[in-house]
């Protein structure tokens, strides 16, 4: 196990167990434990992170968390196991005005990705060429309704006073110009499809959609997202046995 510290505190007592990768000590390929680790740092709240090597689990971390895979996390010493009520455990409990508040406005901050890592996953498994088109045309179709979402101005960026209509959004993230719990979700998932499609598939994100570069481009330019990201090499040793080869 390794201990990476973005901070270190004891009011409240938080460590976050996350999966280690090929080394057994660096962040392994989990989007659910970079979506805690991305909350907490978001949250500004000082805590610990402990990589688990999962073909070696030390014994401590057995009767500390039997049966459990990470993420899971201590608070106060205790164990918090499931990442979606973890997730909301925090947006409670780290709240203003000491904590910001990280939940989005728009529901469909939340929504309009949802589907997306299904489609990839369709996309790089399938093992038949002539579907292949099929595959990546539903991942595609994804990517636009995306990048429509991101493109489509919210109405905090329209000011009905002004002659000037806004017919392009501007802003960084799914839900404005800070990082909520929707990118804390999306993102490391667009950042799999990215790596992994591409060595994989031969498959790049248009170029053409300029809403999801856009958002990429402000998201990795943060610690937040790209400090926590796993190494490339670590996707793709996750998705060797997973891309079959088409025939």
């Amino acid at each position: 196990m390794a201990d990476l510290r973005p901070c270190g505190s004891k009011d409240p007592e938080i460590e976050l167990f996350v999966k280690a990768g090929l080394d057994g000590e660096n962040i392994g390929n989990c989007p659910f434990c970079q979506r805690l680790f991305m909350v907490l740092w978001l949250k500004g709240v000082k805590f610990n992170v402990t990589t688990v090597d999962m073909a070696r689990k030390p014994e401590e971390l057995k009767d500390l968390a039997p049966g459990t895979n990470p993420p899971f996390l201590l608070y106060n010493r205790e164990l918090k196991t499931d990442f979606i009520k973890i997730e909301e455990f925090l947006e409670q409990n780290l709240a203003p005005p000491r904590y910001p508040h990280l939940s989005p406005r728009n529901k469909e901050s939340f929504d309009v990705g949802s589907n997306i890592f299904a489609k990839f996953s369709a996309y790089i498994k399938n093992t038949r060429k002539e579907a292949n088109i099929n595959f990546e045309k539903a991942l595609l179709k994804e990517f636009k309704r995306l990048d429509d979402y991101l493109n489509t101005p919210q109405p905090d960026e329209i000011d009905h006073n002004s002659a000037d209509e806004v017919s392009v959004s501007s802003r960084s993230f799914l839900d404005g110009n800070q990082l909520t719990l929707a990118d804390c979700n999306l993102l490391p998932k667009l950042h799999i499809i990215k790596i992994a499609a591409k060595k994989y598939r031969n498959f790049d994100i248009p170029p053409e959609l300029t809403g999801v570069w856009r958002y990429l481009n402000n998201a990795y330019a943060r610690d937040e997202f790209s400090h926590t990201c796993p190494a490339d090499e670590e996707i793709e040793r996750t998705y060797f046995s997973v891309a079959k080869k088409m025939s």
